[in-house]
């Protein structure tokens, strides 16, 4: 199922209530967006030659390091140097797969 969000045009605007379901919809889609922007940017799906369940586990073990190399770098670059979670964390990546 793909759910869209409403849209405006010139003489119909969006009532408050549709402002809002939009933003929850941006809210969830966002972290996926990000999952994909890092697989893409690894080159990792323009190869991608495998059965649909093996490449739901290799892109799934992807996501989960990704997440990790983020906590990491958090705690890594906090702004004394020393070694704590940032105060403002990422959103991890979550599978929609």
């Amino acid at each position: 199922m793909v759910v869209t969000g409403f849209t405006a045009t010139r003489t119909h605007k969006l009532t408050p209530g549709q402002k809002t379901a939009n933003r929850v919809l941006a809210v969830g889609r966002a972290p996926v967006e990000h999952g994909f922007a890092h697989l893409k940017n690894w080159r990792i799906l323009t190869k991608l030659r495998t059965d649909p369940d093996r490449a739901t586990q290799l892109l799934r073990a992807l996501l989960v390091l990704t997440n990790l190399e983020i906590k990491r770098c958090q705690t890594i670059y906090s702004a004394d140097r020393r070694p704590r979670p940032a105060r403002a964390p990422r959103e991890p990546v979550t599978p929609a797969l």
